[in-house]
């Protein structure tokens, strides 16, 4: 079979096959009267072997070796090209994040493109103080994609840094919403404490949304990140998590100012009152946080708590009685 019928039949150009012939990889296994190759069916077989395993991405000279040596074990060479191929697809999706990240940036002319760029670079540096400058300076101009604000703000470990991230995710409105709600599930404790701090940062119906959604989370410190924001939201939802949170000793002096600021409508400071006598009256319920839970009375208006307080000037805990004692006095005095 003649040069051009192989490269027909093949589909590699008579030109490659020249090449392969050049290198050692295919040689003809004749010649006509007239002087032309003259490939044989073993021939057309080696021709499908090279390109078999040009398909897996080896070198023409590894390829040589692949098929000449009797010697050479494929498996190390397979486990290089697996890493390769592995760096080269992180690296390509790595380009086409970048890419669409530019264009939901929506940039006008090259100069946009190129702000926007400086932009995620500067949130991927390793100073500190230069991701800080990008997320305060996000939106000035050009806006920077509320995706790489998302990743940055759940990847940030310094607190100026993270503070200024989600300060500029509250600028971009309510695009990431969603991202963040998925860094609730994340693996990875402090993601997740990341991802509700930010949305505590949010406003609006949605953000109280997925807010009040993280109550439910197995996470207690994303449950009481969120319970915190939803009591300064005055959403009632959060009272269960905020007592809770008295009684474990977490926060419990940002939860008892929770429970204040619900405390406001009187039905509601009644029912919170209520709550907490309950949990102060449990066999299970430590001195510890029995202190805790009487202080939290204090800051609760209304006849229930000023009635469950007077009786608590009583409790056989003296640690309780006296707290007890002393923010009746407080109370009259106001």
């Amino acid at each position: 079979m003649l040069i051009g019928e192989v490269a027909r039949r093949s589909g590699v150009s008579a030109r490659m096959l020249r090449h392969y012939e050049s290198l050692g990889l295919v040689r003809p296994s004749g010649r006509t009267g007239s002087g032309y190759r003259e490939y044989a069916g073993e021939d057309i077989r080696r021709i499908f072997h090279v390109e078999s395993l040009r398909s897996l991405g080896l070198s023409l000279r590894e390829i040589g070796r692949a098929l000449d040596d009797p010697g050479f074990t494929p498996s190390a060479l397979v486990g290089d090209l697996i890493l390769q191929t592995r760096e080269r697809i992180a690296a390509e999706t790595e380009l086409l994040t970048r890419l669409r990240r530019i264009d939901a940036a929506g940039p006008s002319g090259w100069e946009d493109v190129l702000q926007v760029v400086a932009l995620l670079q500067a949130l991927g540096s390793k100073s500190a103080d230069t991701r800080q400058r990008a997320a305060l300076s996000s939106g000035d101009e050009v806006p920077v994609p509320v995706e790489a604000l998302v990743e940055a703000a759940l990847s940030e470990t310094e607190p100026n840094v993270a503070g200024a991230l989600r300060w500029a995710l509250a600028r971009s409105g309510d695009g990431g919403l969603g991202l963040l709600a998925q860094g609730l599930d994340s693996p990875v404790a402090a993601v997740r404490e990341r991802a509700v701090q930010a949305l505590a940062e949010l406003s609006g119906d949605e953000a109280t949304a997925r807010l009040r959604d993280a109550l439910a989370n197995p996470d207690v410190v994303v449950r009481g990140h969120a319970a915190l924001a939803l009591g300064a939201r005055g959403t009632a939802e959060a009272i269960p998590t905020l007592v809770d949170m008295i009684v474990a000793g977490r926060n419990d002096t940002d939860a008892a100012d929770a429970l204040s600021v619900l405390a406001s409508d009187t039905a509601r400071a009644d029912r919170i009152a209520t709550r907490l006598v309950d949990r102060l009256t449990r066999a299970s319920t430590e001195a510890p946080a029995r202190g805790r839970l009487t202080q939290a009375l204090a800051g609760i208006p209304g006849p229930r708590a000023s009635t469950a307080l007077t009786e608590l000037t009583q409790d056989t805990d003296r640690a309780v009685a006296l707290t007890a004692t002393y923010l009746l006095r407080l109370r009259d005095e106001e």
